[in-house]
């Protein structure tokens, strides 16, 4: 009989050890891509190490089990149990169980085989749990209006298949759960992050971190962190929100006529960069007091997207950004958190062949 695991994997998206050959470091690159150690403290990548490293990569088909493991490793019964857990959740091994034994064994026979197996599932779990959040985004045509700030942060997501929900539960907190949009600490009763996304999923404009605090009545910071975690996972992006430089340029404008004049604002504040009718036209109105947000908008109205960032910035201001669910709808979010894990499982199987070349 064998022992059925939920599938749980923690995907995290690392640089690829260029060009080594080195066992140690490889093993230690998967482990690590797929979140089965954490940095943190305690001794869980040594001992994850010597399992693979002395008993699963030497020997993947022979049928381990707790008392075989610790005479291999010298290891507790205790240790083994936790290690052999995760590497059971995550897919790279499967136990069939004889009496009381669970005999262990490396899916495949090899690490390539198994983390070949691993992509498979993962693909398939992710698909399944992602269609849940395609149904909760609205289409818009409004959102991807502006293009988004480059996103340069690694690649993070849990992928776990659904497990109980209870009598009573909530289907959507459990998907942000199992997608590790919760954090691995979450306190009971704590909905930060599906409200969160609730309302990411049905903003068609991005929405600032501060007003996002306010509309959820939590901390600033405890945001921030919620909305780090989803940009992640590639389901929220940041982005200029162009709506308020109209806003802002006026405000600069107001601000720096009055401490520094016309001839400031042609020069260093930036207004001689542009078309001589839009600079005229925003310091008469400077002048005259006559100008307002409306009117900055009609006059930059022309003027293209980039030139009205740098007049921003030289005017004292800031590109004023916000946070957004990363798609038209629920399917474009759902293709793109898959082609980033699909990148991601690559790497794992490419780093895993290499491993078992160098064994």
């Amino acid at each position: 009989m064998r022992d059925a695991d939920v599938f749980s994997l923690r995907l995290i998206e690392r640089p690829m050890p260029t060009g080594s050959r080195e066992p140690a470091v490889l093993l230690d690159w998967l482990l690590d891509s797929m979140g089965l150690v954490r940095r943190s403290g305690g001794d869980e990548s040594g001992a994850l190490h010597r399992i693979m490293r002395e008993a699963l990569l030497p020997e993947p088909l022979r049928g381990w089990d707790s008392k075989g493991l610790g005479d291999q490793t010298g290891l507790s019964n205790t240790g083994i149990h936790h290690q052999m857990v995760k590497l059971r959740e995550c897919g790279l091994v499967t136990a069939q169980v004889e009496g009381k034994w669970h005999r262990h064994v490396l899916r495949g026979g090899s690490m390539a085989a198994a983390t070949s197996l691993v992509e498979s599932q993962a693909i398939a779990v992710l698909g399944l749990r992602l269609s849940e959040v395609s149904r909760m985004v609205e289409p818009s045509e409004t959102r991807m209006a502006v293009e988004s700030q480059v996103e340069d942060d690694p690649f993070s997501i849990r992928i776990a298949e659904p497990g109980p929900i209870g009598e009573g539960g909530d289907a959507v907190a459990a998907l942000v759960r199992d997608l590790g949009l919760a954090g691995d600490t979450q306190r009971e009763g704590d909905n930060l992050a599906r409200d969160l996304l609730a309302t990411l999923c049905s903003s068609h404009h991005p929405i600032t971190l501060l007003a996002l605090s306010e509309r959820l009545s939590e901390s600033r910071g405890r945001v921030s962190t919620a909305v780090d975690r989803m940009r992640s996972a590639g389901l929220v992006e940041r982005a200029p929100m162009v709506d308020r430089i109209p806003q802002d340029v006026f405000a600069g404008l107001v601000r720096q006529f009055d401490a520094r004049g016309e001839g400031w604002l042609m020069s260093r504040g930036g207004l001689g960069r542009l078309e001589e009718k839009v600079s005229k036209a925003l310091v008469e109105g400077a002048s005259a007091g006559s100008l307002d947000i409306d009117g900055v908008r009609a006059i930059l109205e022309p003027v293209p997207l980039e030139d009205q960032r740098i007049l921003l910035n030289t005017l004292g201001g800031r590109m004023p950004y916000g946070f957004r669910i990363a798609g038209a709808d629920g399917d474009s979010v759902s293709t793109r958190v898959m082609r980033k894990a699909d990148r991601a499982l690559r790497r794992v199987r490419t780093v895993a062949q290499r491993l078992d070349e160098a064994l």
